[in-house]
């Protein structure tokens, strides 16, 4: 039952990148230019007081090399290809171990 809500979400997750994926090409072709939604800019949008307070966090709770190099990157990668991956790896995680072939699973 597990496996079923965790693919579930797997797909949700990937129908969200193909929507990101969609409206970054429409927005590449109306700019004449590529253009991407980045990781960052959508957390920005969705948790705007969370976000905002990321930085100080990470900073004081972890090392500060943590936030420039690490996650400055992650957020400056494309929405799309993020949640590609993540429903990807999901997908995988969850998926049936494959029959082994010349054993038979009758008593």
């Amino acid at each position: 039952m597990i496996r079923f809500f965790v693919r579930l979400i797997a797909l949700l997750i990937l129908a969200g990148a193909f929507v990101a994926l969609v409206l970054d090409g429409t927005r590449s072709i109306a700019a004449g230019a590529f253009t991407f939604t980045d990781v960052g800019s959508t957390a920005a949008v969705l948790f705007p007081q969370k976000f905002a307070t990321l930085q100080p966090l990470v900073e004081r709770s972890l090392r500060p090399f943590v936030w420039d190099p690490v996650l400055v990157t992650f957020f400056a990668l494309p929405l799309c290809l993020v949640l590609a991956v993540v429903g990807a790896l999901l997908l995988r995680l969850t998926r049936r171990g494959t029959a082994k072939i010349g054993y038979t699973s009758r008593p």
